[in-house]
């Protein structure tokens, strides 16, 4: 979806001035109540508010924007002597209690947190915001909290959707946000085996920057690119859009340097493949600092390429489309990038902004974006292949340039999200994968779960679904809702994802593909990986991290429970 022209209503800041400290600690990028920053807002077009008001009883009249100056956080409730002593370890100027700061680390970007900002509710968030910048001051940390009972919430770039950097306390009187910002250097770059350490603070496009004075990129570009850290990258397991060629980040990740209450430690520095026991980066990837900090990824990188080949095809149908990247992943011929879109999301990409919500002229069908970049030779030689594979599956080839606008306006999907939130309209994400065999029966139960929860809540719900990594044995499953609010709408949303929540583990899929757990999974985790798995996973968090403090109330249930009922 895109936006028109009509301008975004303003939002009080004038409480957010920093005044309370002398800190110089930088604020994220992002606004605390946005995806992204003012400026980058996406109006909603005329067009967009006529569909929202007469299909789903929207008010688009009724402005439900943030007024900074009304939200009320928690107090801080650390002592005045703990302040002082952590300052002792990273340096007065590192550490900050004011207002604005902890407002910017209290909530990720999924539509729960932003709705909460806009409930008028009481926001928790962290303590204090402590900015170290080596990994003894990290350690120092963790040690100093580990003693005091102090929780601890690793923060990067703020992008969590599952509620990854809520600033939970659990059993602990206080809770401070750690932010990695400081670790923001690219070292020990060695192009001939193809590999960089990268600070755990740098955001995708600054890594992508500094690697390209060297000729080279990573090439994970998920759609919290823009925002998104390496260190988060790593520890949520997350998986970019050019995955069918370069493959997930945890498939690039060689090292890490993992700083934990019990010391500091680098799985994965010995060689390219080891048969010396299971694989401890395993146990770091995934877990979202909930048994130690990363502040340094070592990556596999890649020559920037020679060129890049675009071409978008129209399948019948989405179960016709979905056998033809079938076919494509398991007889690899290499595309950097392959993703296919249901009838309705179909519609909406092939539509311009302006127009979206009016009668559309596009082909009938599901959309397919392929891209493919290298060298001259290669790119082409994988493009025909490919090419010719899908038009065999049933293709019709509608030439580059949905391929080309698709690559243009990745990124903006969240930023119109604002705008529909601030509307009155629901719009969230979620995302499943499950194998080629049982997609079918999992894109219907999840579809029948979201329209049966949102429509008994008293809105029509829009269900647009795409598969944007494929496996030889499978797929994802990314889905977006549009729907109206109700008068309560953290529990209208809350309602519809423990009911599509509970369709995915019923119907074959995994309860995370890519978002990672945070605290939205965390009460599906049992039966994802079993009772047994969960006991492993306390038994790391007991060894690395034996007073609890890193990140609680994520990734690991606190009981033996399934699922809600």
């Amino acid at each position: 979806m895109d936006g028109g022209a009509a301008e975004r209503p303003s939002r009080t800041i004038e409480a957010m001035t920093s005044t309370s400290d002398n800190s110089s600690v930088a604020l994220p990028p992002m606004r605390f109540d946005l995806w992204g920053t003012a400026d980058e807002a996406k109006p909603l077009s005329d067009s967009i508010k006529k569909l929202l008001s007469q299909a789903m009883g929207v008010d688009t009249d009724k402005d439900h924007t943030v007024d900074a100056a009304s939200v009320t956080l928690t107090e801080p409730r650390l002592s005045e002597s703990a302040v002082q002593d952590l300052e002792r370890i990273v340096g007065a100027k590192n550490v900050s209690q004011d207002r604005e700061q902890r407002m910017a680390r209290a909530r990720g970007k999924s539509s729960l947190d932003l709705l909460e900002w806009r409930s008028g509710d009481v926001v928790s968030a962290p303590d204090a915001v402590l900015v170290p910048g080596t990994e003894d001051e990290v350690l120092a940390i963790l040690e100093y909290c580990s003693e005091h009972e102090i929780a601890v919430v690793p923060f990067g770039g703020g992008t969590s959707v599952v509620g990854g950097v809520n600033p939970v306390s659990g059993e602990f009187d206080a809770v401070i946000s750690v932010d990695l910002r400081r670790f923001d250097a690219i070292e020990d770059v060695d192009p001939v085996s193809g590999l960089a350490t990268l600070g755990a603070g740098l955001s995708g496009p600054h890594a992508e920057f500094l690697l390209a004075e060297h000729g080279l990129q990573l090439g994970h570009f998920p759609q919290s690119f823009p925002y998104a850290t390496i260190g988060g990258f790593a520890v949520t397991r997350s998986a970019g859009q050019n995955s069918a060629g370069y493959g997930r980040f945890d498939d690039m990740v060689r090292e890490l340097t993992v700083v934990t209450p019990k010391g500091v430690f680098h799985p994965g520095k010995q060689s390219p493949a080891s048969a010396a026991g299971p694989d401890l980066k395993e146990i770091v990837m995934g877990s979202e600092g909930a048994f130690g900090i990363a502040t340094r990824v070592r990556v596999h990188v890649h020559p920037i390429p020679q060129v890049k080949r675009y071409e978008a095809f129209v399948f019948p149908s989405f179960g016709v489309g979905a056998d033809a990247l079938r076919a494509v992943e398991q007889q690899g011929t290499g595309p950097t990038v392959i993703r296919l879109s249901d009838e309705i999301e179909s519609a909406i990409n092939f539509t311009s902004s302006d127009a979206i919500g009016e009668k559309s002229q596009a082909p009938q069908g599901c959309l397919c974006i392929t891209v493919f970049e290298g060298t001259y030779e290669h790119a082409e030689s994988r493009h025909k292949e490919t090419r010719e594979l899908l038009l065999a599956s049933g293709g019709t080839s509608v030439g580059e340039g949905p391929a080309r606008k698709w690559e243009e306006g990745r990124f903006g999907a969240p930023v119109l999200r604002d705008s529909l939130l601030d509307a009155g309209a629901l719009c969230e994400t979620l995302e499943t994968a499950t194998d080629w065999a049982n997609a079918p029966r999992l894109k219907k139960a999840v579809g029948d779960a979201l329209a049966t929860s949102l429509n008994d809540s008293g809105t029509m719900a829009l269900v647009m679904c795409h598969i944007s990594h494929v496996y030889a044995t499978g797929c994802s499953l990314y889905f977006t809702i549009v729907a109206g609010q109700d008068d309560q709408p953290l529990a209208q949303w809350r309602a519809a994802k423990q009911a599509v929540s509970k369709a995915i583990e019923a119907n074959g899929g995994t309860i995370t593909h890519h978002h990672a757990v945070g605290t939205d999974h965390m009460p599906y985790m049992t039966d994802e990986i079993e009772p047994l798995g969960v006991e492993i996973l306390r038994g790391i968090k007991r060894t690395l991290d034996p007073a609890g403090i890193l990140n609680p109330g994520k990734l690991i249930p606190a009981g033996a429970e399934s699922n809600p009922s």
